[in-house]
């Protein structure tokens, strides 16, 4: 029978627990970020970040849109975060409108926003799903703007083309609880992210 020596029993020791040292760090961390896996907290190269939460909008950024409109898109976004009904964006929206829409948004009080899905509709006008992000809640809707273009004649006769984003409807669904909305979303994963609430 062989007789193990002191040293080469510590190395099959530390064999065998570096091993559980190391799983258990790993189950910490993870229980540190929740169950969410580690493929959803880092998009991949070329890929924009896809919450869990927002499954309902898809992917985040501009989809098939274009620069100028998701830009656009933004701009406006930003202004409704803003709650100032005297923003110099929201100025093209009648009164009444901004006035409505600044009031629903301001039962969640939102911190952030979120765009994804942007698409050009049939009509012309191009979509885009937008989350508005509150500490305890939040809404979900859809935004449409347009690109107008006019005509004017100068004074040599010389017909111009002039054309500028403009907001033309924001759809909102009602505020609901962020902590609902996460653990609704975690039994929707079947569900399409880009389809249209309207």
């Amino acid at each position: 029978m062989r007789k193990f020596s002191i040293a080469r029993l510590l190395a099959l020791t530390l064999f065998l627990y570096i091993p559980i040292i190391a799983f258990s760090q790993e189950q910490m961390e993870r229980a540190s970020r929740g169950s969410i896996p580690e493929e959803l907290l880092r998009p991949k190269r070329g890929e924009a970040p896809n919450y869990p939460i927002d499954v309902v909008i898809g992917e985040l950024g501009k989809g098939t849109a274009s620069d100028a409109a998701f830009s656009f898109a933004n701009y406006i976004s930003a202004a409704f975060l803003s709650g100032n009904m005297d923003n110099s964006a929201l100025a093209s929206i009648g009164s009444v409108l901004r006035q409505s829409l600044l009031s629903s948004l301001d039962v969640i009080t939102p911190l952030s926003y979120r765009l994804g899905g942007g698409r050009e509709e049939a009509d012309g006008a191009v979509s885009f799903l937008v989350r508005f992000i509150g500490k305890e809640q939040g809404i979900t809707g859809e935004l449409y703007i347009r690109y107008v273009t006019r005509q004017t004649e100068g004074a040599d006769g010389e017909v111009k083309t002039t054309g500028r984003w403009v907001f033309e409807e924001l759809l909102l669904e009602e505020a609901r609880d962020r902590d609902v909305e996460q653990k609704e979303s975690i039994y929707r994963a079947d569900f399409y992210p880009y389809e249209r609430f309207y």
